[in-house]
């Protein structure tokens, strides 16, 4: 079965940058942590545990000034739409659920 793709409008969401949220942060691996990019809680990055303090307000730094760049939702990709990655389950048209014991 061959399926044409569809041409999508762009929307104009607001940015995370702009309205940041808090994320649900994960358990790292032991030679990572979270740095925050906004805040104690907003804009979350990961990076290394063993750098300096030098070299850590410089990535910081540096991050802070180019934030825009970073997509921090799927919807933040520019040129990808969401719904290529977004799982489904393609069913045929006549299906009906049934529950398998």
């Amino acid at each position: 079965v061959r399926k044409e793709l569809k041409i999508c409008e762009a929307h104009s969401e607001k940015s995370s940058v702009d309205e940041p949220h808090v994320a649900e942060l994960k358990e790292l691996p032991p030679h990572l942590e979270y740095a925050f990019l906004e805040g104690d809680d907003k804009l979350p990055v990961i990076i290394a545990k063993d750098l300096s303090i030098e070299e850590k307000t410089a990535l910081i730094t540096i991050l802070k000034s180019h934030k825009r760049a970073i997509a921090w939702k799927l919807s933040e990709i520019k040129g990808i739409n969401p719904e290529f990655c977004t799982h489904k389950i393609l069913m045929e048209e006549d299906f009906e659920p049934a529950v398998q014991h």
